[in-house]
């Protein structure tokens, strides 16, 4: 006799059947979802893992070319901390002629107006232990000269071992005071010819009386012919200004050339001529 089955029977085989199913999903359909990384619905058949499909391997970039080292100027290579070569350092050319006596220029007025200006400071002898005596030098205001060059001219010139104190017996200071041995100035040709009368200079020549060398502006600035034509420096001339006239505040009178081509005595007035000597600037050349 077949068995009976309870309708209480049916619901618990169902609810058994339903659990089993439950159980099979979470089992399965839920591990393939996770595994995928896929949403529900593209993963195909439940249960099935799909392969990922493989990322090619990227291509190698290729290496950048080298760009140039820019060249760098001067003025980089400076910031950079790098030593830029400094020019080779000159030696300055020796003053001319004109520059170591003071000439500007060689346009001298006949006359100016007799105002002479005296070169400030004073310098001592290089030598005391001898004869000393004080030099002031002056200029006529308006030549155009530098007074400190033409008093370092002087000096230098009085100074020498060639000039009077050469023999030991004598050594020159410079002073701007109001009572000095004797003043060596230069002056205009006028000016010159008013400070030398009653001696007729001409507005030629200087002279040494009256306790002051007057230098005639026009020969210190461009010589004399005689000189020159003799075969003299024009600083050789102007040397021979100086001596010549100091000279002649020492005591010395004129001389004449001893013998053709021998060198004329400092003292011979080689501004007119020579004589027949060789031009000479020094009392012991």
């Amino acid at each position: 006799m077949p068995t009976r089955r309870t309708p209480r029977t049916i619901l618990v085989v169902a609810l058994a059947v339903v659990l089993a199913v439950a159980l099979a999903w979470f089992a399965f359909g839920r591990d393939s979802d996770t595994d995928t990384g896929d949403t529900a619905g593209t993963a195909g058949t439940a249960g099935t893992v799909a392969e990922p499909t493989a990322t090619p391997e990227p291509t190698g970039t290729p290496e950048p070319t080298g760009t140039p080292e820019p060249t760098r100027s001067p003025t980089a290579r400076a910031s950079a901390g790098e030593r830029t070569p400094s020019p080779s350092p000159t030696t300055p050319p020796p003053p001319t002629p004109d520059e170591l006596a003071g000439v500007l220029t060689h346009d001298v007025p006949d006359r100016l107006d007799g105002e002479l200006v005296v070169l400030p400071g004073s310098e001592p002898a290089p030598h005391p232990d001898r004869e000393v005596r004080t030099v002031r030098i002056e200029m006529e205001w308006g030549l155009p000269m530098l007074l400190s060059d033409f008093g370092d001219f002087v000096m230098d010139t009085l100074n020498d071992d060639r000039s009077w104190g050469g023999d030991g017996s004598l050594s020159f200071a410079r002073t701007d005071g109001e009572d000095p041995d004797l003043r060596v100035l230069v002056a205009s040709p006028g000016t010159v010819d008013d400070l030398c009368a009653p001696l007729a200079t001409n507005s030629l020549y200087s002279c040494g009386r009256y306790g002051h060398a007057a230098l005639n502006a026009q020969r210190w600035i461009d010589g004399a012919e005689p000189f020159a034509d003799g075969g003299g420096s024009i600083t050789e001339y102007r040397r021979y200004l100086v001596n010549h006239e100091v000279g002649h505040l020492l005591g010395h009178q004129h001389r004449t050339c001893p013998a053709a081509g021998a060198l004329a005595p400092v003292m011979v007035q080689q501004t007119i001529t020579l004589g027949g000597c060789e031009p000479n600037g020094w009392p012991r050349p």
